[in-house]
């Protein structure tokens, strides 16, 4: 690829995602649930381009969301309104309104006091309102503490007897239609047992009901399938697939899955500029005009992403690549052997297709990235660069 001319095009930092890629992504993990009713519904949380989202809508694939803001970009960007999930621990009345309003596939409740409130709006608006209810298994998914979800000690969910209660009093109300059960263990799981554990859990709840006559139709078993950033071990979509559907034995149910981070994760790079290097004692630091607010997960997480020097490979020493934030955790990598780097050399920051972008931010009044997509070898626009007028729009006019 010709990263000099795109940046030569579009300017740095700069976000460039393989819409070929994200298509090959989506296919592998709808094939290895091949011969089931199934539903790849995508976290939009991952990356929320629009038209990464249409992209994805094309390819027949549904939404998983966890504020009204993505089930609007999902319907926007042509999602069908039953493709779509609205999940999260929070929703405001006026989300669920909306929602309701929206005819998506199903609320994923995450408590009780979560299902009293949509029964009473669904009441008010004269409406049934599609459900599923998140169980926490209390399964270690054996992943980053922060994103880690499916233990006792985290706020998602809730355990399996609160469950089946919560089913029940959905069964017995006239304005909830309990279709749906959920679970998530976390996100960049590569060791696949953790999600097979927490499905035959979830699984024998499923028969339960069925015995109690709850009709459960759609079985959510996540997001959370792992990518490879360093050194991890690529996850046998075949051997996750057979897992869950041995898990179900022979339930009638649609499995849904809620990918993101694999389906976007290693679509997506991050380009930036060198500004210049400076030494501290021995201490060697490149400096970039990419920063946290572009790329906050080495920042968060002390997540690793691949680099490549994309200058002349010579008189290589250790280094942190730095950007002009005024933190010192501002950081894209530590201890990096890199060439000599001159201003105007390039970097290339790998595995940055999720939680780039949209965890990005305008700390120190910066304006975010552009975003390209680069599909069959032609490049084009899908986010502009921010200008500083953008940051201040929705201040000037209180100023006296």
């Amino acid at each position: 690829m010709d990263y000099k001319g795109l940046a030569q095009k579009y300017g740095t930092p700069l976000y460039i995602y393989d819409f070929n890629h994200i298509k090959e992504r989506y296919n592998e993990l709808k094939n290895a649930f091949s011969g089931r009713k199934s539903l790849v519904c995508y976290a939009v949380k991952a990356n929320s381009n629009l038209s990464i989202l249409r992209h994805l809508a094309n390819l027949g694939a549904g939404f998983d969301c966890v504020s009204i803001g993505e089930v609007k970009r999902a319907l926007m960007a042509g999602a069908k309104p039953y493709q779509v999930i609205f999940s999260g621990v929070g929703k405001s009345d006026d989300e669920i309104k909306t929602a309701l309003n929206s005819n998506i596939l199903m609320l994923n409740l995450e408590s009780e006091a979560e299902l009293d409130r949509v029964c009473a709006i669904a009441k008010e608006l004269n409406k049934t309102a599609r459900i599923s209810i998140r169980i926490n298994p209390d399964v270690d998914a054996k992943t980053h503490p922060y994103i880690s979800t499916g233990l006792n000690e985290n706020k998602f969910g809730v355990d399996v007897m609160s469950a089946k209660k919560m089913y029940l009093k959905a069964k017995n109300s006239a304005h909830i239609e309990p279709v749906g059960v959920h679970f998530h263990i976390g996100s960049q799981i590569t060791e696949i047992s953790s999600i097979i554990e927490a499905a035959n859990i979830v699984a024998k709840v499923v028969s339960e009901l069925k015995a109690l006559e709850i009709d459960i139709k759609f079985f959510d078993v996540g997001g959370g399938v792992g990518i490879v950033y360093d050194d991890e071990q690529n996850v046998s979509l075949y051997d996750y697939a057979q897992g869950i559907l041995a898990a179900l034995k022979g339930l009638d149910v649609t499995i849904v899955c809620e990918p993101g981070r694999f389906i976007v994760g290693n679509a997506g790079v991050l380009l930036s500029s060198v500004l210049y290097e400076k030494f501290n004692k021995n201490r060697r630091f490149v400096v970039v005009d990419a920063a946290m607010n572009d790329l906050i997960r080495p920042s968060l997480y002390d997540a690793h992403h691949g680099v490549e020097f994309l200058g002349k490979n010579e008189q290589i020493s250790p280094c942190d690549i730095v950007g002009p934030i005024c933190e010192s955790g501002d950081f894209l990598a530590k201890n990096l052997n890199l060439p000599k780097c001159q201003s105007g050399d390039l970097i290339l920051i790998k595995s940055a297709g999720a939680y780039g972008f949209s965890m990005s931010s305008n700390y120190n009044t910066r304006p975010r990235a552009a975003e390209i997509g680069i599909e069959d070898g032609k490049d084009r626009l899908i986010r502009r660069r921010e200008k500083f007028e953008d940051l201040i729009a929705l201040e000037t006019e209180f100023l006296n």
